[in-house]
């Protein structure tokens, strides 16, 4: 079960970053790790460096996707970005935090896409 989550995971990473290009994204890294943790896609879209989370499901019956980025996980996320910022000397960009939910349809190959900018502040 857990590899099947982690083929799905990857997968719905996999489409948020091409919609994410589409759309006028630059993309810096896929899944930065470090002591702390792990971000799925930071990017650069106008003045901003974005910090995505990406969570894929096939059904909301759970609630939405974005749901599962919850205060722990925020803030999780908030450290990396954190690190990733002074690790790299990055001075002059504002950042934010998204998040990009896909849907998957158990029928067919099709899926949903939907971004949600500036999701979350810490």
């Amino acid at each position: 079960m857990q590899r099947y989550n982690r083929e799905i995971g990857t997968y719905g990473e996999d489409v948020a970053a091409e919609y994410l290009k589409s759309i006028n994204y630059r993309i810096l890294k896929r899944n930065y790790r470090c002591k702390i943790g792990e971000i799925d896609i930071i990017a650069k879209h106008e003045k901003f460096l974005c910090f995505t989370e990406v969570k894929t499901r096939y059904e909301t019956s759970y609630g939405s996707p974005s749901e599962a980025v919850n205060k722990k996980k925020q803030f999780k996320i908030y450290r990396v970005a954190e690190f990733y910022i002074m690790k790299n000397s990055i001075l002059n960009l504002n950042f934010r935090f998204d998040v990009v939910e896909v849907l998957l349809n158990r029928k067919d190959n099709n899926f949903s896409v939907r971004l949600i900018e500036n999701a979350f502040q810490i």
